[in-house]
């Protein structure tokens, strides 16, 4: 065997020969982004996109998250998501813990080749920033002790029901519908989910949903780039291959978001005046998000597109749309989690079904039954098969936001039986100190119960010794 591979590639029994290196490099690599995008990512931007006063407790609504969901992941979540089909929605409980399953080869036979531990923590990573981002809508206000429950009650009943479906081997999936990397299974679910969680929560206190700025600007823009530049591995990771299609996705990641950021931007420039840095994120995530679901099945000219789409309706439904509508109105979503990722994810999954590109779709699922998309099947002169793609994705749609609205509402209501969902009135009021007795700035001000004591406060120096 050695005369006919070189020596560091030479198959054993910790590289068989089914093993890619170059393969499970990049799906280690990716998966690691993706966990980057959460801690520190989305810690960073929580707790300085939040009023002082809840530095602390938003940025550890999501370290937590990412914990929970790990362990519920690997003891029984992860085969709940994709394992042996129980009833067409989601599969049969099991753990994935054990050599047997992790080190062997994924689904082998299907182009795959990387190890199952691979999938599972990549998943993992998916399953965990799909919770964390829903928490955006329930900053300020949620009772942490409601949330510890919420987290892994969420993960089970909504999540893998979710991901099963359309990825998995439930009835989506067997319909053929197309969502490359999550604009439904992540962002639709945790917008509609956050939107309804935050229904019942309640909304925050009088005086922070009227004046509730960030506390920390330029470190919001760092965990905003951890998010941006860890969307390589979010929809480069899909493909568990670094090939063609990889390369594809990452590029047509970068184009939407880097054109919907500047979108919104201009909105925001011709109709406000000004040039909004915490508009600016928005407008970058709703680019993120909408590529998502077509990132590597769409061409590039198709990305620039959605830019522009994921720039100026999201926006309109923020900035216009909510202002105006008394429902919107009604529920108090912190960070606009619906805007941000139920309305660009569902933008996204329809026009995934409109431009995507039969041989893209071939490669990537390695099947002939996907499509074409709307667009493309005119040109095909097959637009029965281009139609009825989008009404797979209208479907998808339908029943991820249903599930969400209804499991959501269900699991609030039993939490609310055993801890309160919201938090007392005094304690909204004082904020991290009340909750962790702890705070994210050593300095008196927004937040804290009493001024500091006067031994605890810098003394100043003499006149005399001043310099001047």
């Amino acid at each position: 065997m050695s005369n006919y591979y070189p020596a560091n590639v030479i198959p054993n029994e910790a590289s068989p020969e089914w093993l890619n290196k170059a393969d499970n490099a990049w799906q280690l690599t990716a998966a690691a982004m993706v966990g980057l995008q959460s801690v520190p990512g989305l810690v960073i931007l929580y707790g300085s996109m939040v009023k002082k006063k809840w530095a602390v407790n938003s940025a550890f609504m999501a370290f937590y998250a990412f914990a929970a969901v790990l362990i519920c992941w690997v003891l029984f979540a992860h085969h709940l998501a994709f394992g042996k089909k129980l009833v067409p929605i989601v599969g049969k409980i099991d753990q994935a813990m054990t050599q047997d399953q992790l080190m062997q080869q994924f689904k082998p036979g299907t182009g795959y080749y990387v190890p199952d531990a691979d999938y599972v923590f990549y998943q993992f990573a998916f399953a965990a920033i799909t919770v964390i981002l829903l928490g955006g809508s329930l900053l300020g206000r949620m009772k942490f002790y409601a949330w510890m429950l919420f987290v892994p009650l969420w993960l089970t009943f909504s999540y893998t029901v979710g991901a099963f479906t359309i990825w998995g081997n439930g009835f989506l999936e067997t319909g053929r519908i197309i969502d490359f990397s999550g604009g439904y299974v992540i962002h639709l679910s945790s917008g509609i989910a956050g939107f309804t969680a935050a229904y019942w929560v309640g909304p925050r206190n009088s005086q922070d949903r009227q004046h509730f700025p960030p506390n920390n600007i330029l470190h919001m823009l760092a965990g905003a780039g951890f998010l941006w530049m860890g969307w390589t591995g979010f929809n480069g990771g899909s493909p568990l291959a670094a090939g063609t299609i990889t390369s594809l996705a990452v590029l047509n990641t970068h184009i939407c978001t880097a054109t919907s950021l500047l979108v919104w931007l201009s909105l925001d420039m011709i109709f406000y005046k000004k040039s909004s840095v915490i508009g600016a994120i928005q407008g970058m995530i709703t680019g993120l998000v909408c590529i998502t679901p077509g990132a590597g099945i769409v061409q590039s000219w198709a990305a620039l597109i959605m830019g522009v789409m994921s720039g100026s309706i999201p926006w309109y439904t923020m900035m216009v749309l909510h202002k105006k509508s008394a429902f919107f109105q009604s529920v108090d979503d912190t960070l606009g989690v619906f805007h941000t990722h139920a309305v660009a994810g569902l933008l996204g999954g329809l026009l995934s079904g409109i431009f995507a590109e039969t041989n893209l779709l071939r490669m990537f699922y390695m099947r002939e039954d996907y499509g074409p998309g709307l667009l493309c099947s005119i040109g095909e002169n097959n637009i029965s098969g281009g139609l009825r793609q989008m009404s797979y994705q209208i479907l998808g749609a339908l029943f991820i936001t249903a599930w969400n609205v209804v499991v959501t509402s269900i699991i609030c209501v039993l939490i609310s039986r055993v801890v309160n969902l919201r938090m007392d009135e005094k304690d909204l009021l004082i904020g991290d100190d009340a909750v962790h007795g702890e705070e994210a700035y050593a300095l008196w001000g927004d937040g804290v119960r009493d001024p500091p004591p006067l031994w605890f406060r810098t003394p100043r120096m003499p006149a005399l010794f001043r310099r001047h």
